[in-house]
Protein backbone atom coordinates (compact mmCIF):
# COMPACT_ATOMS: atom_id res chain seq x y z
CA UNK A 1 0.00 0.00 0.00
CA UNK A 2 2.82 2.31 0.69
CA UNK A 3 4.25 2.00 -3.10
CA UNK A 4 1.30 2.84 -4.52
CA UNK A 5 0.87 5.73 -2.39
CA UNK A 6 4.30 6.54 -3.27
CA UNK A 7 3.24 5.80 -6.94
CA UNK A 8 0.42 7.86 -7.39
CA UNK A 9 2.07 10.81 -5.58
CA UNK A 10 4.75 10.62 -8.43
CA UNK A 11 2.00 10.48 -11.34
CA UNK A 12 0.29 13.68 -10.06
CA UNK A 13 3.49 15.19 -9.51
CA UNK A 14 4.52 14.28 -12.63
CA UNK A 15 1.81 15.76 -14.60
CA UNK A 16 1.40 18.68 -12.46
CA UNK A 17 4.56 20.03 -13.85
CA UNK A 18 4.43 18.50 -17.14
CA UNK A 19 0.86 20.09 -17.44
CA UNK A 20 2.01 23.43 -16.76
CA UNK A 21 5.14 23.19 -19.64
CA UNK A 22 2.13 22.09 -21.77
CA UNK A 23 0.24 24.98 -20.80
CA UNK A 24 2.71 27.19 -21.23
CA UNK A 25 3.82 25.71 -24.49
CA UNK A 26 0.19 25.77 -25.68
CA UNK A 27 -0.13 22.24 -26.00
CA UNK A 28 -2.96 19.52 -24.79
CA UNK A 29 -2.17 18.51 -21.28
CA UNK A 30 -2.86 14.65 -22.59
CA UNK A 31 0.49 14.71 -24.11
CA UNK A 32 2.43 15.93 -21.13
CA UNK A 33 0.71 12.57 -18.76
CA UNK A 34 1.33 10.73 -21.58
CA UNK A 35 4.90 11.90 -21.45
CA UNK A 36 4.93 11.99 -17.49
CA UNK A 37 4.24 8.41 -17.19
CA UNK A 38 6.65 7.17 -19.77
CA UNK A 39 9.79 9.16 -18.21
CA UNK A 40 8.90 7.64 -14.97
CA UNK A 41 7.76 4.37 -15.75
CA UNK A 42 9.26 1.47 -16.38
CA UNK A 43 10.75 2.44 -19.27
CA UNK A 44 12.19 5.74 -18.47
CA UNK A 45 13.65 6.79 -15.29
CA UNK A 46 12.23 3.51 -13.46
CA UNK A 47 10.56 5.39 -10.61
CA UNK A 48 7.82 3.21 -10.63
CA UNK A 49 7.53 -0.03 -12.03
CA UNK A 50 5.52 -2.47 -10.00
CA UNK A 51 2.72 -3.90 -12.95
CA UNK A 52 0.19 -3.94 -10.42
CA UNK A 53 0.38 -0.89 -9.13
CA UNK A 54 0.37 0.53 -13.19
CA UNK A 55 -2.97 -1.68 -13.57
CA UNK A 56 -4.87 -0.41 -10.53
CA UNK A 57 -3.63 3.14 -11.79
CA UNK A 58 -5.20 2.86 -15.47
CA UNK A 59 -8.12 1.08 -14.30
CA UNK A 60 -9.27 3.49 -11.77
CA UNK A 61 -8.81 6.05 -14.18
CA UNK A 62 -10.26 4.71 -16.77
CA UNK A 63 -13.74 3.73 -14.54
CA UNK A 64 -13.79 7.80 -14.17
CA UNK A 65 -12.96 8.71 -17.87
CA UNK A 66 -15.92 6.51 -19.22
CA UNK A 67 -18.26 7.59 -16.16
CA UNK A 68 -17.68 11.47 -16.97
CA UNK A 69 -17.86 10.91 -20.77
CA UNK A 70 -20.98 9.05 -20.43
CA UNK A 71 -22.30 12.12 -18.51
CA UNK A 72 -21.26 14.23 -20.96
CA UNK A 73 -23.09 12.59 -23.86
CA UNK A 74 -26.39 14.26 -24.62
CA UNK A 75 -28.91 12.15 -25.52
CA UNK A 76 -31.65 14.73 -26.64
CA UNK A 77 -28.17 16.16 -29.51
CA UNK A 78 -28.05 12.28 -30.63
CA UNK A 79 -32.16 12.16 -31.17
CA UNK A 80 -32.27 15.88 -32.81
CA UNK A 81 -29.31 15.01 -35.48
CA UNK A 82 -29.99 16.56 -38.15
CA UNK A 83 -29.81 14.71 -41.69
CA UNK A 84 -26.10 16.42 -42.64
CA UNK A 85 -24.67 15.36 -39.08
CA UNK A 86 -26.68 11.94 -39.19
CA UNK A 87 -25.63 10.93 -42.90
CA UNK A 88 -21.68 12.36 -42.43
CA UNK A 89 -21.02 10.42 -39.34
CA UNK A 90 -22.61 7.03 -40.00
CA UNK A 91 -20.48 7.08 -43.65
CA UNK A 92 -17.75 8.81 -41.45
CA UNK A 93 -17.55 5.98 -38.52
CA UNK A 94 -18.79 2.86 -40.72
CA UNK A 95 -15.93 4.10 -43.56
CA UNK A 96 -13.35 4.52 -41.00
CA UNK A 97 -13.57 1.03 -39.40
CA UNK A 98 -13.70 -0.65 -42.94
CA UNK A 99 -10.69 1.34 -44.06
CA UNK A 100 -9.12 0.96 -40.63
CA UNK A 101 -9.42 -3.20 -40.27
CA UNK A 102 -8.50 -3.02 -43.96
CA UNK A 103 -5.52 -1.46 -43.44
CA UNK A 104 -4.68 -3.68 -40.00
CA UNK A 105 -5.40 -7.01 -42.81
CA UNK A 106 -2.94 -5.33 -45.08
CA UNK A 107 -0.32 -5.28 -42.31
CA UNK A 108 -0.69 -8.81 -41.19
CA UNK A 109 -2.88 -8.21 -38.13
CA UNK A 110 -5.17 -10.81 -37.57
CA UNK A 111 -8.90 -10.87 -37.26
CA UNK A 112 -10.80 -13.69 -35.81
CA UNK A 113 -11.66 -15.86 -32.53
CA UNK A 114 -8.52 -17.30 -31.36
CA UNK A 115 -5.84 -15.58 -33.45
CA UNK A 116 -6.62 -12.03 -32.19
CA UNK A 117 -8.97 -9.17 -32.84
CA UNK A 118 -6.34 -6.37 -33.66
CA UNK A 119 -7.47 -5.37 -36.61
CA UNK A 120 -10.92 -4.52 -35.27
CA UNK A 121 -9.94 -2.79 -32.35
CA UNK A 122 -7.35 -1.17 -35.03
CA UNK A 123 -10.50 0.15 -37.47
CA UNK A 124 -12.64 0.95 -34.36
CA UNK A 125 -9.94 3.35 -32.77
CA UNK A 126 -8.66 4.86 -35.83
CA UNK A 127 -12.31 5.75 -36.88
CA UNK A 128 -12.69 8.15 -34.01
CA UNK A 129 -11.93 12.00 -32.83
CA UNK A 130 -10.63 13.36 -30.01
CA UNK A 131 -13.24 15.02 -28.19
CA UNK A 132 -11.21 17.18 -25.98
CA UNK A 133 -8.94 18.29 -28.55
CA UNK A 134 -11.21 19.29 -30.50
CA UNK A 135 -13.70 21.27 -28.29
CA UNK A 136 -11.08 23.17 -26.31
CA UNK A 137 -9.74 24.08 -30.12
CA UNK A 138 -13.31 25.18 -30.99
CA UNK A 139 -14.27 26.71 -27.84
CA UNK A 140 -11.02 29.06 -28.05
CA UNK A 141 -11.91 30.17 -31.73
CA UNK A 142 -15.24 30.74 -30.50
CA UNK A 143 -16.21 27.96 -33.03
CA UNK A 144 -18.45 26.23 -31.31
CA UNK A 145 -21.83 27.15 -32.23
CA UNK A 146 -20.86 27.91 -35.77
CA UNK A 147 -22.39 25.04 -38.81
CA UNK A 148 -18.96 23.72 -38.79
CA UNK A 149 -18.56 23.46 -35.22
CA UNK A 150 -22.45 21.85 -34.68
CA UNK A 151 -21.57 19.51 -37.25
CA UNK A 152 -18.27 18.20 -35.87
CA UNK A 153 -19.88 18.10 -32.38
CA UNK A 154 -22.57 15.92 -33.74
CA UNK A 155 -20.43 13.59 -35.04
CA UNK A 156 -18.51 13.16 -32.21
CA UNK A 157 -21.68 12.69 -30.15
CA UNK A 158 -23.03 9.76 -32.61
CA UNK A 159 -19.33 8.52 -32.67
CA UNK A 160 -19.63 7.99 -28.52
CA UNK A 161 -22.72 6.14 -29.58
CA UNK A 162 -21.13 4.19 -31.69
CA UNK A 163 -18.11 3.10 -29.15
CA UNK A 164 -21.50 2.01 -26.53
CA UNK A 165 -22.33 -0.33 -29.18
CA UNK A 166 -18.96 -2.05 -29.66
CA UNK A 167 -18.20 -2.21 -25.92
CA UNK A 168 -22.00 -4.33 -25.76
CA UNK A 169 -20.36 -6.68 -28.29
CA UNK A 170 -16.75 -6.39 -27.03
CA UNK A 171 -16.89 -9.27 -24.40
CA UNK A 172 -18.33 -11.88 -27.06
CA UNK A 173 -15.35 -11.53 -29.42
CA UNK A 174 -13.93 -14.76 -29.00
CA UNK A 175 -17.15 -16.42 -28.77
CA UNK A 176 -18.62 -14.43 -32.03
CA UNK A 177 -21.90 -16.13 -32.73
CA UNK A 178 -24.93 -14.35 -33.66
CA UNK A 179 -26.70 -15.49 -30.54
CA UNK A 180 -23.87 -14.38 -28.39
CA UNK A 181 -23.92 -10.79 -30.06
CA UNK A 182 -27.82 -10.84 -29.13
CA UNK A 183 -27.63 -11.43 -25.81
CA UNK A 184 -24.72 -9.17 -25.21
CA UNK A 185 -26.54 -6.56 -26.76
CA UNK A 186 -29.60 -7.01 -24.81
CA UNK A 187 -27.88 -7.12 -21.39
CA UNK A 188 -26.49 -3.28 -22.47
CA UNK A 189 -29.63 -2.70 -23.53
CA UNK A 190 -31.53 -4.03 -20.52
CA UNK A 191 -28.67 -2.58 -18.41
CA UNK A 192 -29.53 0.87 -19.68
CA UNK A 193 -33.05 0.58 -19.32
CA UNK A 194 -32.79 -0.42 -16.06
CA UNK A 195 -30.11 3.04 -15.08
CA UNK A 196 -32.14 5.13 -16.86
CA UNK A 197 -35.07 3.90 -15.03
CA UNK A 198 -33.58 4.20 -11.44
CA UNK A 199 -31.59 7.50 -12.92
CA UNK A 200 -35.45 9.17 -13.53
CA UNK A 201 -37.56 7.75 -10.43
CA UNK A 202 -35.28 6.83 -7.79
CA UNK A 203 -32.26 9.07 -7.47
CA UNK A 204 -33.91 11.99 -7.94
CA UNK A 205 -35.67 11.96 -4.75
CA UNK A 206 -32.76 10.88 -3.14
CA UNK A 207 -30.55 13.22 -4.46
CA UNK A 208 -32.97 16.30 -3.58
CA UNK A 209 -32.94 14.98 -0.04
CA UNK A 210 -28.67 15.32 0.49
CA UNK A 211 -28.88 18.04 -1.98
CA UNK A 212 -27.78 20.76 0.79
CA UNK A 213 -24.81 18.50 1.39
CA UNK A 214 -22.02 18.72 -1.60
CA UNK A 215 -20.11 15.71 -0.31
CA UNK A 216 -22.81 13.38 -0.01
CA UNK A 217 -23.82 14.31 -3.84
CA UNK A 218 -20.10 13.61 -4.51
CA UNK A 219 -20.30 10.25 -2.47
CA UNK A 220 -24.09 9.44 -4.20
CA UNK A 221 -22.39 10.12 -7.87
CA UNK A 222 -19.24 7.62 -6.76
CA UNK A 223 -21.87 5.20 -5.38
CA UNK A 224 -24.08 5.19 -8.47
CA UNK A 225 -20.87 4.80 -10.59
CA UNK A 226 -19.39 1.65 -8.68
CA UNK A 227 -22.82 0.16 -8.19
CA UNK A 228 -23.47 0.30 -12.11
CA UNK A 229 -20.11 -0.85 -12.87
CA UNK A 230 -20.28 -3.39 -10.36
CA UNK A 231 -23.81 -4.89 -11.98
CA UNK A 232 -22.33 -4.87 -15.85
CA UNK A 233 -19.34 -7.33 -14.09
CA UNK A 234 -22.04 -9.41 -12.51
CA UNK A 235 -23.45 -9.90 -15.87
CA UNK A 236 -20.27 -10.39 -18.12
CA UNK A 237 -20.44 -6.64 -19.35
CA UNK A 238 -17.27 -4.91 -18.16
CA UNK A 239 -17.08 -2.37 -15.30
CA UNK A 240 -15.92 0.11 -17.29
CA UNK A 241 -18.99 -0.45 -20.00
CA UNK A 242 -21.06 -0.16 -16.24
CA UNK A 243 -19.33 3.32 -15.25
CA UNK A 244 -20.29 4.70 -18.92
CA UNK A 245 -23.97 3.62 -19.09
CA UNK A 246 -23.59 4.92 -15.12
CA UNK A 247 -22.73 8.57 -16.83
CA UNK A 248 -25.09 8.21 -19.51
CA UNK A 249 -28.45 7.29 -17.43
CA UNK A 250 -27.09 10.41 -14.94
CA UNK A 251 -27.04 12.90 -18.56
CA UNK A 252 -30.54 13.30 -18.31
CA UNK A 253 -30.93 13.31 -14.56
CA UNK A 254 -32.23 16.75 -13.17
CA UNK A 255 -29.24 17.14 -10.98
CA UNK A 256 -26.68 16.09 -13.32
CA UNK A 257 -25.15 19.62 -13.84
CA UNK A 258 -24.59 19.82 -10.21
CA UNK A 259 -23.54 16.16 -10.34
CA UNK A 260 -20.98 16.80 -13.02
CA UNK A 261 -19.95 19.98 -11.03
CA UNK A 262 -18.82 18.00 -8.01
CA UNK A 263 -17.04 15.38 -9.91
CA UNK A 264 -15.09 17.08 -12.08
CA UNK A 265 -12.32 17.96 -9.95
CA UNK A 266 -12.06 14.27 -8.82
CA UNK A 267 -12.58 12.96 -12.90
CA UNK A 268 -9.87 15.47 -13.55
CA UNK A 269 -7.32 13.90 -10.91
CA UNK A 270 -8.27 9.82 -11.86
CA UNK A 271 -8.34 10.85 -15.92
CA UNK A 272 -4.82 11.94 -15.28
CA UNK A 273 -3.47 8.70 -13.66
CA UNK A 274 -5.45 6.87 -16.61
CA UNK A 275 -3.17 9.13 -19.17
CA UNK A 276 -0.51 9.02 -16.65
CA UNK A 277 -0.74 4.62 -16.32
CA UNK A 278 -0.94 4.61 -19.73
CA UNK A 279 2.49 6.56 -20.79
CA UNK A 280 3.98 4.24 -18.57
CA UNK A 281 3.02 1.41 -21.42
CA UNK A 282 4.43 3.26 -23.93
CA UNK A 283 7.44 1.09 -24.78
CA UNK A 284 11.07 3.37 -25.39
CA UNK A 285 10.55 4.38 -29.46
CA UNK A 286 12.50 2.64 -31.82
CA UNK A 287 12.73 3.67 -35.68
CA UNK A 288 10.08 0.82 -37.00
CA UNK A 289 7.78 2.42 -34.03
CA UNK A 290 7.97 5.77 -35.45
CA UNK A 291 7.64 4.66 -38.89
CA UNK A 292 4.49 2.92 -37.95
CA UNK A 293 2.99 5.79 -35.91
CA UNK A 294 3.54 8.05 -39.11
CA UNK A 295 1.46 5.62 -41.22
CA UNK A 296 -1.27 5.40 -39.14
CA UNK A 297 -1.27 9.40 -38.77
CA UNK A 298 -1.29 9.61 -42.55
CA UNK A 299 -3.74 6.69 -42.78
CA UNK A 300 -6.02 8.85 -40.48
CA UNK A 301 -5.70 11.68 -42.20
CA UNK A 302 -6.58 10.36 -45.42
CA UNK A 303 -9.37 8.35 -44.00
CA UNK A 304 -10.98 11.67 -42.64
CA UNK A 305 -10.82 13.30 -45.56
CA UNK A 306 -12.10 10.56 -47.81
CA UNK A 307 -15.46 9.69 -45.22
CA UNK A 308 -16.20 13.25 -44.30
CA UNK A 309 -15.99 15.37 -47.53
CA UNK A 310 -17.61 13.07 -49.64
CA UNK A 311 -20.78 13.19 -47.54
CA UNK A 312 -20.94 16.81 -47.22
CA UNK A 313 -20.11 17.70 -50.19
CA UNK A 314 -22.90 15.37 -51.67
CA UNK A 315 -25.24 16.98 -49.17
CA UNK A 316 -24.88 20.53 -50.53
CA UNK A 317 -22.91 21.52 -47.83
CA UNK A 318 -19.85 23.58 -50.03
CA UNK A 319 -16.53 23.53 -50.13
CA UNK A 320 -15.80 25.16 -47.37
CA UNK A 321 -18.16 23.47 -44.65
CA UNK A 322 -16.70 20.08 -46.35
CA UNK A 323 -13.04 20.88 -45.86
CA UNK A 324 -13.72 22.71 -42.31
CA UNK A 325 -15.26 19.38 -40.82
CA UNK A 326 -12.53 16.32 -42.58
CA UNK A 327 -9.92 18.86 -40.52
CA UNK A 328 -11.73 19.43 -37.70
CA UNK A 329 -12.03 15.80 -36.88
CA UNK A 330 -8.33 14.53 -37.66
CA UNK A 331 -7.11 13.36 -34.35
CA UNK A 332 -7.08 9.63 -33.01
CA UNK A 333 -9.87 9.84 -29.37
CA UNK A 334 -8.83 9.42 -25.99
CA UNK A 335 -11.09 7.19 -26.07
CA UNK A 336 -9.05 4.86 -28.83
CA UNK A 337 -6.80 4.63 -26.44
CA UNK A 338 -9.15 3.45 -23.69
CA UNK A 339 -10.21 0.29 -26.35
CA UNK A 340 -6.94 -0.49 -26.92
CA UNK A 341 -6.36 -0.26 -23.07
CA UNK A 342 -9.70 -2.45 -22.79
CA UNK A 343 -8.30 -4.81 -25.46
CA UNK A 344 -5.15 -5.12 -23.71
CA UNK A 345 -6.46 -6.18 -20.38
CA UNK A 346 -9.05 -8.77 -22.15
CA UNK A 347 -6.50 -10.25 -23.98
CA UNK A 348 -7.87 -9.76 -27.45
CA UNK A 349 -4.97 -8.05 -28.77
CA UNK A 350 -2.03 -10.14 -30.05
CA UNK A 351 0.09 -8.53 -32.13
CA UNK A 352 -0.70 -4.66 -32.19
CA UNK A 353 2.13 -2.23 -31.52
CA UNK A 354 0.34 0.01 -29.01
CA UNK A 355 3.16 2.13 -28.14
CA UNK A 356 2.81 3.36 -32.16
CA UNK A 357 -0.75 3.91 -31.09
CA UNK A 358 -0.08 6.35 -28.32
CA UNK A 359 2.95 7.73 -30.53
CA UNK A 360 0.48 8.05 -33.10
CA UNK A 361 -1.98 9.60 -30.72
CA UNK A 362 0.88 12.12 -29.78
CA UNK A 363 1.68 13.01 -33.49
CA UNK A 364 -2.21 13.71 -34.15
CA UNK A 365 -3.01 15.51 -31.56
CA UNK A 366 0.12 17.98 -32.26
CA UNK A 367 -0.64 18.44 -36.00
CA UNK A 368 -4.70 18.40 -35.71
CA UNK A 369 -3.69 21.11 -33.01
CA UNK A 370 -1.81 23.10 -35.48
CA UNK A 371 -4.24 22.57 -38.50
CA UNK A 372 -7.51 23.81 -36.68
CA UNK A 373 -5.63 26.77 -35.22
CA UNK A 374 -5.20 27.13 -39.08
CA UNK A 375 -8.01 26.10 -40.39
CA UNK A 376 -9.65 29.22 -41.64
CA UNK A 377 -6.10 29.83 -44.14
CA UNK A 378 -5.67 25.75 -44.88
CA UNK A 379 -9.39 25.88 -46.26
CA UNK A 380 -9.09 28.77 -48.25
CA UNK A 381 -5.67 28.12 -50.09
CA UNK A 382 -7.36 24.15 -50.86
CA UNK A 383 -10.71 25.19 -52.44
CA UNK A 384 -8.89 27.12 -55.68
CA UNK A 385 -7.04 23.37 -55.95
CA UNK A 386 -10.11 22.01 -55.77
CA UNK A 387 -12.15 23.71 -57.97
CA UNK A 388 -8.70 23.54 -60.89
CA UNK A 389 -9.56 19.97 -60.28
CA UNK A 390 -13.38 20.07 -61.34
CA UNK A 391 -15.12 20.30 -58.09
CA UNK A 392 -17.97 23.09 -58.13
CA UNK A 393 -18.61 24.91 -55.23
CA UNK A 394 -21.92 26.37 -54.47
CA UNK A 395 -21.21 29.82 -55.84
CA UNK A 396 -20.19 27.78 -59.67
CA UNK A 397 -21.69 26.66 -62.34
CA UNK A 398 -25.82 26.74 -62.31
CA UNK A 399 -25.50 27.92 -58.75
CA UNK A 400 -23.37 31.05 -59.68
CA UNK A 401 -25.71 31.42 -63.41
CA UNK A 402 -28.53 31.63 -61.46
CA UNK A 403 -27.68 34.14 -58.56
CA UNK A 404 -26.77 36.59 -61.69
CA UNK A 405 -29.69 36.35 -63.33
CA UNK A 406 -31.72 36.87 -59.97
CA UNK A 407 -29.45 39.80 -59.59
CA UNK A 408 -30.20 40.91 -62.91
CA UNK A 409 -33.62 40.73 -62.53
CA UNK A 410 -33.86 42.42 -59.00
CA UNK A 411 -31.62 45.63 -60.18
CA UNK A 412 -34.36 46.04 -62.63
CA UNK A 413 -37.20 45.72 -59.59
CA UNK A 414 -34.75 48.20 -57.36
CA UNK A 415 -34.21 44.94 -54.83
CA UNK A 416 -31.15 44.00 -53.31
CA UNK A 417 -30.87 48.00 -52.37
CA UNK A 418 -29.55 47.07 -48.74
CA UNK A 419 -26.83 43.86 -48.57
CA UNK A 420 -26.51 42.55 -44.81
CA UNK A 421 -22.46 41.05 -45.51
CA UNK A 422 -22.40 38.21 -43.22
CA UNK A 423 -24.94 36.26 -41.66
CA UNK A 424 -24.96 35.03 -37.84
CA UNK A 425 -26.95 36.28 -34.58
CA UNK A 426 -26.95 39.37 -34.85
CA UNK A 427 -28.10 39.23 -38.68
CA UNK A 428 -30.84 37.16 -37.91
CA UNK A 429 -32.40 38.98 -35.16
CA UNK A 430 -31.94 42.49 -37.59
CA UNK A 431 -34.14 40.42 -40.75
CA UNK A 432 -36.82 39.44 -37.77
CA UNK A 433 -36.93 43.33 -36.55
CA UNK A 434 -37.23 43.92 -40.30
CA UNK A 435 -40.12 41.43 -40.91
CA UNK A 436 -41.65 42.74 -37.58
CA UNK A 437 -41.23 46.77 -37.96
CA UNK A 438 -40.58 47.12 -41.84
CA UNK A 439 -41.81 44.62 -43.65
CA UNK A 440 -42.07 46.62 -46.53
CA UNK A 441 -38.48 46.55 -46.55
CA UNK A 442 -37.50 43.11 -46.41
CA UNK A 443 -37.98 42.37 -50.76
CA UNK A 444 -34.84 44.95 -50.85
CA UNK A 445 -33.03 42.88 -48.74
CA UNK A 446 -30.16 40.45 -49.69
CA UNK A 447 -27.93 38.21 -47.79
CA UNK A 448 -24.13 37.33 -48.41
CA UNK A 449 -22.76 34.52 -46.57
CA UNK A 450 -21.22 30.81 -46.87
CA UNK A 451 -23.03 29.22 -44.37
CA UNK A 452 -24.94 27.25 -46.55
CA UNK A 453 -27.53 26.07 -43.57
CA UNK A 454 -28.67 29.14 -43.00
CA UNK A 455 -28.81 30.55 -46.66
CA UNK A 456 -31.26 27.87 -47.54
CA UNK A 457 -33.72 28.72 -44.86
CA UNK A 458 -33.76 32.17 -45.61
CA UNK A 459 -34.32 31.30 -49.61
CA UNK A 460 -37.14 29.02 -47.91
CA UNK A 461 -38.41 32.06 -46.63
CA UNK A 462 -38.46 34.32 -49.88
CA UNK A 463 -35.16 36.05 -48.82
CA UNK A 464 -32.31 36.56 -51.51
CA UNK A 465 -29.37 34.90 -50.16
CA UNK A 466 -26.37 34.82 -51.96
CA UNK A 467 -23.26 31.84 -51.43
CA UNK A 468 -19.83 33.63 -50.96
CA UNK A 469 -16.78 34.51 -48.60
CA UNK A 470 -16.65 38.09 -47.95
CA UNK A 471 -13.05 38.27 -48.13
CA UNK A 472 -12.89 37.50 -51.39
CA UNK A 473 -13.18 40.43 -53.95
CA UNK A 474 -15.40 38.34 -56.41
CA UNK A 475 -17.68 37.78 -53.68
CA UNK A 476 -18.66 41.33 -53.37
CA UNK A 477 -18.67 42.19 -57.09
CA UNK A 478 -20.38 39.20 -57.70
CA UNK A 479 -23.18 40.31 -54.92
CA UNK A 480 -24.02 43.81 -56.22
CA UNK A 481 -22.26 45.37 -54.10
CA UNK A 482 -21.36 48.50 -57.09
CA UNK A 483 -25.61 48.95 -57.15
CA UNK A 484 -26.35 48.37 -53.27
CA UNK A 485 -27.38 51.75 -51.35
CA UNK A 486 -26.97 50.29 -48.08
CA UNK A 487 -23.92 48.66 -46.76
CA UNK A 488 -24.93 46.53 -43.36
CA UNK A 489 -21.58 44.53 -42.03
CA UNK A 490 -23.39 42.10 -39.43
CA UNK A 491 -20.28 39.89 -38.00
CA UNK A 492 -17.60 41.91 -35.42
CA UNK A 493 -13.60 40.78 -35.90
CA UNK A 494 -13.80 38.32 -33.71
CA UNK A 495 -15.90 35.91 -35.73
CA UNK A 496 -15.07 37.17 -38.88
CA UNK A 497 -12.73 34.71 -41.00
CA UNK A 498 -10.11 36.09 -43.51
CA UNK A 499 -10.89 39.12 -43.42
CA UNK A 500 -11.41 42.16 -40.62
CA UNK A 501 -14.24 44.96 -40.87
CA UNK A 502 -11.67 48.07 -41.34
CA UNK A 503 -10.07 46.06 -44.65
CA UNK A 504 -13.90 45.18 -45.44
CA UNK A 505 -15.33 48.75 -44.80
CA UNK A 506 -12.50 49.64 -47.35
CA UNK A 507 -13.03 47.41 -49.57
CA UNK A 508 -16.83 48.27 -50.03
CA UNK A 509 -16.06 52.42 -50.29
CA UNK A 510 -13.89 51.26 -53.07
CA UNK A 511 -16.42 49.76 -54.75
CA UNK A 512 -19.20 51.66 -53.89
CA UNK A 513 -18.64 55.38 -53.40
CA UNK A 514 -21.72 56.56 -52.12
CA UNK A 515 -23.54 53.62 -50.51
CA UNK A 516 -24.55 54.09 -46.85
CA UNK A 517 -22.16 51.45 -45.00
CA UNK A 518 -22.47 50.60 -41.23
CA UNK A 519 -20.46 48.35 -39.72
CA UNK A 520 -19.35 47.12 -36.06
CA UNK A 521 -16.89 47.91 -33.44
CA UNK A 522 -16.04 45.65 -30.81
CA UNK A 523 -13.57 48.46 -28.92
CA UNK A 524 -14.33 52.47 -28.70
CA UNK A 525 -10.90 53.33 -30.69
CA UNK A 526 -12.36 51.19 -33.45
CA UNK A 527 -14.88 53.54 -34.09
CA UNK A 528 -12.82 56.06 -35.55
CA UNK A 529 -10.37 54.22 -37.64
CA UNK A 530 -13.84 52.66 -39.15
CA UNK A 531 -14.93 56.19 -40.12
CA UNK A 532 -12.34 57.07 -41.44
CA UNK A 533 -12.10 54.24 -43.61
CA UNK A 534 -15.30 55.16 -45.11
CA UNK A 535 -18.58 53.73 -42.43
CA UNK A 536 -20.98 56.24 -42.08
CA UNK A 537 -22.11 54.54 -38.91
CA UNK A 538 -20.33 52.29 -36.45
CA UNK A 539 -22.09 50.47 -33.83
CA UNK A 540 -21.57 48.47 -30.58
CA UNK A 541 -23.50 46.33 -29.53
CA UNK A 542 -22.46 46.20 -26.02
CA UNK A 543 -23.37 49.83 -25.13
CA UNK A 544 -27.57 48.40 -26.18
CA UNK A 545 -26.83 44.99 -23.93
CA UNK A 546 -25.29 47.39 -21.14
CA UNK A 547 -28.29 49.60 -21.37
CA UNK A 548 -30.54 46.46 -20.81
CA UNK A 549 -28.49 45.50 -17.91
CA UNK A 550 -29.18 48.95 -16.47
CA UNK A 551 -32.44 49.08 -16.70
CA UNK A 552 -32.78 45.19 -15.31
CA UNK A 553 -30.55 46.41 -11.83
CA UNK A 554 -32.89 49.21 -11.52
CA UNK A 555 -35.92 47.69 -11.44
CA UNK A 556 -34.50 45.05 -9.73
CA UNK A 557 -34.01 47.69 -6.96
CA UNK A 558 -37.36 48.66 -7.48
CA UNK A 559 -39.08 45.21 -7.06
CA UNK A 560 -40.36 45.20 -11.02
CA UNK A 561 -37.69 42.77 -12.51
CA UNK A 562 -40.78 40.21 -13.04
CA UNK A 563 -42.69 42.97 -14.92
CA UNK A 564 -39.25 43.38 -16.95
CA UNK A 565 -39.29 40.10 -17.92
CA UNK A 566 -42.59 39.60 -18.66
CA UNK A 567 -41.95 42.21 -20.92
CA UNK A 568 -39.16 40.36 -22.59
CA UNK A 569 -41.37 37.15 -22.67
CA UNK A 570 -43.95 39.21 -24.95
CA UNK A 571 -41.02 40.02 -27.22
CA UNK A 572 -39.84 36.71 -27.63
CA UNK A 573 -43.38 35.23 -28.49
CA UNK A 574 -44.14 34.45 -31.32
CA UNK A 575 -40.29 34.80 -32.77
CA UNK A 576 -38.83 32.97 -35.57
CA UNK A 577 -35.47 33.83 -36.07
CA UNK A 578 -33.36 32.13 -38.64
CA UNK A 579 -30.90 31.39 -36.13
CA UNK A 580 -32.96 31.16 -32.88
Amino acid sequence: MHDLIRDISLCIATAWLLGVAAQWLRQPVLLAYLVGGFLIGPRGLKYVVHQEAIDIISELGLIFLLFMIGLEIDLKKIAAAGRSITVTALVQIVGGTVLGVALARLIGLPLGPGQGWDALYLGVACALSSTVIVVKILYDKRELDTTAGRITLGVLVLQDLAVILFLAVQPSLDHLKLGAVVISILKVISLVAAAMALSRYVLPPLFRHVARLPELVLVGALAWCFSVGQAAASVGLSREMGALVAGVALSTFPYALDVTAKVTSLRDFFVTLFFVGLGMTIPMPTLPMFLMALGYVAFVVASRFLTIFPPLYLLRSGLRLSLLNSVNLCQLSEFSLVLIALGVKEGQLKQLDTGAISLAFTLLALLSSFAMMRSDGLVRRTIPFLKRCGLQDLDDGETQHRTREQLAAAKGHGAARILLLGFFRTASSLLEELQRSAPNLIPDVAVVDFNPLALTELRRRGIKALYGDLSQRDTLIHAGIAEAEVLVCTIPDSLLKGVSNLKLVRTLRELNPTAKIIAPAETLADVAVLRRAGADYVSIARLGESADLREAIQAAESGLLEQKQTQLDGLLKDRTEVLA
